[in-house]
């Protein structure tokens, strides 16, 4: 079992930045790719970026490739999501998310492929 617990949302203007944090604690946090997720008002949860297990390989989805960096500090069993530029359709409800381990499947955007959830952080980007 694993525990999630995201923190850092919050209100911020458009062009703004936000880092948002996910502590886990639990089984062996570096086992694990670690993934964000978000879900707006009315629309279905979505991908937004995955980190490996070691931190070696990142995946983006489009919408916020060169904007949004995921990292991980598995020292400190924590996963970040620092976002920058943001815009008003950045906001959502943020979600991380924990992989399966030992998973040679590459990268891991479907929902439905990770185990845990956080209960997610607001993230508000007014205009």
């Amino acid at each position: 079992q694993v525990q999630l617990g995201e923190s850092g949302g919050g209100l911020v203007q458009a062009g703004g930045s936000l880092r948002l944090s996910c502590a886990a604690s639990g089984r062996t946090f570096s086992n694990y790719p670690m993934g964000w997720f978000r879900q707006a008002p009315g629309k279905e949860r979505e991908f937004v970026a995955v980190i490996s297990a070691n931190g070696a390989h990142t995946y983006y989805t489009d919408s916020v490739k060169g904007r949004f960096t995921i990292s991980r500090d598995n020292a400190k069993n924590t996963v970040y999501l620092q976002m920058n530029s943001l815009k008003p359709e950045d906001t959502a409800v943020y979600y991380c998310a924990a992989g399966p381990t030992y998973t040679s499947t590459w990268p891991l955007v479907r929902s439905y492929e990770y185990n845990y959830w956080g209960q997610g952080t607001q993230v508000t980007v007014s205009s």
